[in-house]
């Protein structure tokens, strides 16, 4: 049977203690962040990681990050952390950034299929990461089903959930609604693999080498003796059939 409390003012503090006890059991918790609702485990639990998988609809090709409480916890839990993804946590912590790391060799978890990887943010939510200080690092998804819109009030996360989830915290409405931006730093140069909250422009203001997949190559300047002028089209017509001929009709004009 699920419970919910209220993740705000005098309410916080049986809030904290009843999702701190659902945690330790291996139960799941809803609780809010600054981009949408989060649905979290023990991320040292294997059993409640799968939990919240079969929760959501999701199989183990799709592990979920894995939320801290304060940006000192990033060597903690990886290795090898470039200089310029370390620049980009610093200043975008607590905040919409999610980087994929080398995970510590020597964490005894299982978040699915992670190749060897982790995904870490401190989300800006001081109530949230005051649950993360006491439980430590949880492993977080968006509260939806697995193809359903990410939730962004405790009321749409119980209707997808339901009792799969032993404690909702309602922390009201959330504000930001659009999904952390996630970055590749497991190379010297972060790639971003998703856009979200946090613009690429905002992103390379802090770290300039930033690379996207939207990044246009640069045109091959045109060889003097090749000519520079595109060649005719052969139709332009939706309509053309096979029997009729290639070359466009010519008329005179109006």
């Amino acid at each position: 049977m699920s419970e919910r409390f209220d993740f705000t003012g005098d309410e916080l503090a049986p809030a904290l203690r009843a999702a701190v006890d659902a945690i330790e059991a291996g139960d799941l918790v809803v609780l809010p962040t600054d981009t949408v609702y989060g649905i979290a485990a023990d991320a040292f639990k294997a059993d409640a990681v799968q939990r919240l998988l079969d929760a959501k609809g999701r199989g183990r090709d799709m592990p979920p990050p894995v939320l801290i409480s304060v940006v000192e916890s990033l060597d903690a839990l990886a290795t090898d952390v470039p200089e310029a993804g370390r620049k980009l946590c610093q200043e975008f912590w607590p905040g919409p950034l999610t980087v994929i790391c080398h995970a510590q060799t020597s964490l005894m978890w299982d978040l699915g299929e992670t190749q060897g990887t982790v995904a870490l943010r401190v989300p800006d939510h001081e109530n949230t990461r005051e649950l993360l200080s006491r439980t430590g690092p949880l492993a977080v998804s968006s509260a939806n089903k697995s193809g359903n819109p990410a939730a962004l009030d405790v009321y749409d996360a119980e209707e997808q959930l339901e009792d799969t989830v032993a404690v909702y915290l309602d922390g009201g409405a959330v504000t930001g609604g659009e999904p952390s931006t996630i970055v590749d730093i497991t190379g010297d140069t972060p790639h971003v693999v998703r856009l979200g909250a946090l613009s690429l422009d905002r992103l390379r203001a802090v770290v300039p080498e930033v690379t996207s997949d939207d990044d246009k190559p640069e045109e091959k300047p045109a060889d003097e003796d090749e000519p520079t002028e595109a060649p005719l089209e052969a139709s332009n017509s939706d309509e053309k059939d096979d029997d009729k001929p290639t070359e466009p009709d010519v008329r005179p004009a109006d």
